[in-house]
């Protein structure tokens, strides 16, 4: 990521212009002081929307909701700690509510989003900030149009309905419907994307070209079923054919090549959100990995305790064993130095055993130091500290195959959504390209996870039993884009998020699909109106 932060983040990310303070009041506008700016700020000026983003992956918020909540990723306690007064726990059990710092989190954190497009598209349609000519004012414009919509997208997703405001103002806004914000940032991208650069450039990278505004609409149309009613499988097939024939991007030949510190020329990134150790902080690793893991990577920091975000070990067991997947996403087996030689050592409830990350969990609620598969896809750097270089790639090409693949599925096309899959899939069975090729009817089957309520390591209770539709490809979503923070959109999709149980959870009912609007926020502006049942 050095070398992108050097050409275009020290012009885009810099520090936010002067705002109120957003737990007062959610929606006021933002506040710039008297100042005149020259053509070649501009970038500068639209900058806070993409740093904003970042916070997307911090800890605590975003990542954390779409992960430890579904059946792929749990926070259990160890010797180490880990509770937080249950803070984690309550996530994996559905047990959340209104006052939980992580949902508190994510809703500041899209609406700061928000209030910032808000404010630099006034500020470009009234001109106050002259543009170079080189540039268009119009396409700034749209971008920021799809920023906001970027926003409101993930507002929608996790919230429902929501206020939807577009302009700045201190009034207190109502309550719009789902459905009509929906419309809302259907329309504002459409409008938007022939007014978006068509390049995939330095210039471009962790912005929104034309084709990342395409993969964020995609994004949309794929999930309308839950957002409105109304499944647009055409509508989001459109849209990955376009960026497909496009010939802009490409499978990466490597996996693991996407998400390594290096990833800033990834061919497959469509859209990245680009960190930085030193100007651009936020993405770290100090929540997976056990502290011993300092001396693997020469880690200028030490990693928290045991560690705690940990693969639910139901999920690890549908994988192949011979899907390079596997060892590109999850640390696993026994620990050693950078040397490869001194074993590293445990330091808590197995003080002085060689740190050895196994499989089985005994539940969802607390294991033994070691126990649990780790992160490891967006490895560390040798020698990396706290915050770490490597960019998340938000929309990648693999995802707007899968998107056009389940579209096909949807539609009746399986053996043609099987030729795609099995593309994706070749290059994690180079040594066994056999095993690459999926068929129609396997994608159909039902799924491989082994569902059902866990204790001492055994399902005592397999609670809804019903087949996955199109469970197949339910399994390769999982294997393709285990912690890329999309597995909790896919399970609402697929009917598994309220219905299965895993570990120590159990379904807690429709309510879940969103999450509460945080009752700081309700406290705030007596428009609000709190999501059911909670």
């Amino acid at each position: 990521m050095k070398k992108i932060v050097n050409t275009i983040f020290t012009i885009l990310l810099l520090s936010f212009i002067g705002c109120n303070d957003l737990s007062e009041e959610v929606y006021s506008s933002l506040t710039i002081e008297d100042y005149s700016y020259t053509a070649n700020e501009v970038y500068s000026v639209i900058g806070p929307v993409y740093e904003n983003m970042r916070g997307l992956h911090r800890h605590s918020n975003y990542s954390i909701l779409q992960t430890a909540t579904t059946d792929l990723l749990v926070m259990p306690a160890n010797a180490s700690g880990w509770d937080d007064g249950g803070r984690y726990k309550r996530l994996h059990l559905h047990a959340w509510n209104a006052e939980a710092n992580q949902v508190n989190d994510l809703w500041y954190l899209l609406y700061k989003g928000v209030l910032h497009a808000n404010r630099i598209i006034e500020q470009l349609v009234s001109e106050s900030i002259p543009v170079p000519s080189e540039v268009s004012r119009e396409s700034l414009i749209a971008e920021m149009k799809v920023a906001r919509a970027f926003y409101y997208w993930l507002l929608i997703d996790n919230f429902g309905d929501v206020p939807f405001v577009v302009a700045t103002s201190q009034e207190l806004p109502v309550i719009t419907a789902r459905e009509t914000i929906y419309a809302g940032i259907v329309s504002d991208i459409k409008d938007a994307i022939e007014d978006l650069s068509a390049e995939n450039n330095t210039l471009t990278y962790g912005r929104f070209n034309k084709w990342a505004a395409k993969a964020l609409l995609a994004n949309i149309y794929l999930n309308a079923e839950v957002y409105m009613g109304t499944p647009e499988w055409n509508k989001c097939l459109t849209e990955c054919n376009d960026i497909i024939s496009s010939g802009k991007y490409s499978l990466e030949t490597n996996y693991a090549d996407c998400f390594d510190a290096n990833n800033e020329n990834s061919v497959e990134t469509v859209f990245a959100i680009p960190y930085d150790e030193i100007n651009g902080p936020g993405l770290f690793i100090n929540y997976t990995f056990h502290a011993s893991s300092k001396y693997k990577y020469n880690l200028r920091t030490t990693p928290w305790g045991a560690g705690s975000a940990k693969a639910v070990s139901q999920f690890i067991d549908t994988y192949d064993p011979d899907d390079s997947r596997l060892d590109d996403t999850w640390e696993h087996g026994l620990q050693f130095a950078s040397d490869n030689v001194t074993p590293l050592l445990c330091t808590y409830d197995r003080a002085g055993e060689q740190l050895n990350y196994t499989k089985d969990l005994p539940d969802g609620l607390y294991t033994l130091e070691d126990e649990g598969y780790r992160i490891k896809k967006f490895l560390p750097e040798m020698g990396a500290a706290r915050n770490m270089n490597n960019d998340v790639p938000f929309f990648r090409y693999s995802q707007v195959l899968m998107m056009k693949a389940e579209c096909q599925l949807r539609k009746g096309q399986a053996d043609d959504a099987a030729v795609i899959v099995t593309e994706v899939r070749q290059r994690a069975f180079n040594d066994n390209p056999d095993k690459a090729v999926v068929t129609g009817s396997q994608l159909t089957s039902n799924s491989k996870y082994n569902y059902g309520y866990v204790e001492n390591y055994v399902i005592v209770d397999p609670g809804n039993t019903s087949p996955v539709e199109f469970g197949g490809f339910y399994d390769e979503l999982g294997y393709e884009f285990a912690c890329e923070w999309i597995r909790r959109r896919d399970m609402i999709r697929f009917g598994t998020y309220t219905t299965k149980s895993w570990l120590s959870h159990k379904p807690q009912g429709e309510k879940t699909k969103l999450f509460p609007i945080p009752q700081s926020a309700l406290d705030a502006n007596i428009n609000l109106k709190q999501n059911s049942n909670y």
